[in-house]
């Protein structure tokens, strides 16, 4: 898989956003690249509370989470910097970590949508 990333949105930049749970999530950064022939726009996030052996938020409640942050977040930064997208990731790690870094010791979690008519709609995976 071939990875051709642009920073939109440097860590430097970090934005406190409000979910469903009420945990503390951090929007990391944005990025772009290609995978298989689609845009992929990734929205990554820093959630502490879903540390495996420390966290209070199971991945059920992420995954709620993770779908307001599409909508709450993702969405509206999409129109506001006029991006393209095939794909819409939402990731969430319990501490920083470098795009593509191997670290056995965090938790991730992921989900995918696609944006229709400024909703989004989730690709199981």
């Amino acid at each position: 898989m071939k990875l051709a990333l642009a920073f939109i949105l440097a860590a430097t930049t970090a934005q406190a956003v409000d979910v469903p749970s009420g945990q503390p999530v951090e929007l990391q950064e944005v990025l772009v690249d290609q995978v298989s022939g689609e845009t992929w726009l990734r929205f990554r996030f820093v959630a502490p509370q879903i540390a495996r052996d420390t966290g209070s938020i199971d991945a059920v409640q992420a995954e709620s989470d993770m779908a307001f942050l599409c909508e709450a977040v993702a969405a509206p930064y999409i129109t506001q910097y006029d991006l393209q997208g095939d794909v819409i990731v939402i990731s969430m790690s319990d501490k920083r970590a470098e795009f593509g870094a191997a670290d056995p010791e965090m938790t991730q979690f992921f989900e995918l949508y696609r944006l229709k008519n400024n909703t989004c709609i989730w690709e199981g995976l």
